[in-house]
């Protein structure tokens, strides 16, 4: 191919300045909400990470006062903090159990059968259930009276005078919760794995038929490669959610017991809204740490994921 022959560059669109403003003013109303309501907080809430306010200072309508790093030196030598983080780290063994089976489930739902539809809708059924409900149903599940031991005696795997309260044991009231989270959480990944696994190309399953590959060698070779986006954004999701978890902990067992389900977000709330003090300069501080962690697992996953989603070398 000579020269003249070569495809010319596409010329770049112009854009009057009629156009541009138009452009701004649409988006206009969503970068003023997002200014309020995102960027402006979690500058703020930066900015009192270093700083004492809260207590007698918030009830006097004083400022904040800048301390710069007291309130990590505080955290550091906080044994309730540092426990509530080493809580939240064990909290992640549910993101690649979540994520497996999240997967597993997807891909026998992505069926054209009968009543398939039926199983999908109820796989997310505890995504929208709220909260209040949920602690409701899982309460009497894990009560000393409940059915889990109600079938574990029938099963005869426990004696009927050893049954206890889950959520009242100290060994066992973390994976219990854990469990809590699993359910809620697993109809979300399923639902985005599922829509994953739909915008695969059918010709590339039916090419692979043909070449004689059985359903285990197609889901290696074909399916995981091309689902490795979906993967690494549920992964991010599900790890980012881990070490955020409040709602399940504080509704079912307060952080307790013996502090053996107290969290890093458990922390974050109890020091800015649970008693007297109001420490809002340590809350945010303790929230920075979690953002922090949070920032380099992120970091993790994308070094992880980065040849197989196109983010180069």
């Amino acid at each position: 191919m000579t020269v003249s022959q070569r495809p010319k560059a596409p010329a770049k669109a112009k854009y009057s300045l009629r156009d541009t403003l138009m452009s701004y003013a649409f988006l206009a109303p969503a970068l003023i909400l997002l200014a309020l309501f995102t960027f402006y907080p979690l500058a703020y809430g930066s900015y009192l990470g270093f700083t004492e306010y809260g207590g007698a200072r918030f009830g006097q309508g004083l400022p904040p006062k800048w301390i710069g790093l007291d309130n990590f030196r505080t955290l550091i030598a906080d044994p309730l903090f540092l426990k509530s983080m080493v809580n939240s780290v064990k909290y992640l063994i549910i993101v690649p159990v979540l994520q497996l089976a999240s997967l597993a489930v997807a891909v026998l739902v992505n069926k054209n059968l009968p009543g398939m539809a039926f199983f999908r809708a109820a796989y997310y059924v505890p995504v929208v259930t709220s909260i209040s409900l949920a602690a409701v149903m899982w309460d009497w599940i894990y009560n000393k009276d409940g059915t889990l031991n109600w079938i574990l005696t029938n099963a005869h795997l426990i004696a009927k005078d050893s049954t206890f309260g889950w959520l009242n044991n100290e060994l066992t009231a973390f994976w219990a919760v854990m469990l809590v989270t699993f359910w809620r959480g697993f109809g979300y990944y399923m639902v985005l794995y599922l829509a994953g696994l739909q915008g695969i190309p059918e010709e590339l399953e039916e090419a692979a038929v043909l070449d004689g590959a059985n359903a285990w060698k197609r889901f290696w070779s074909i399916t995981v490669p091309l689902m490795k986006p979906t993967i690494l954004l549920c992964s991010l999701l599900s790890t980012i959610a881990a070490l955020r978890v409040l709602e399940e902990v504080l509704v079912l067992t307060n952080g307790g017991p013996l502090n053996s389900t107290y969290t890093a977000l458990m922390y974050v709330y109890s020091k800015a809204f649970q008693g007297f003090n109001f420490d809002y300069g340590l809350a945010s501080a303790a929230g920075l740490v979690v953002a922090a962690v949070a920032l380099l697992l992120s970091i993790i996953n994308f070094r992880v994921f980065r040849d197989d989603t196109g983010g180069g070398k």
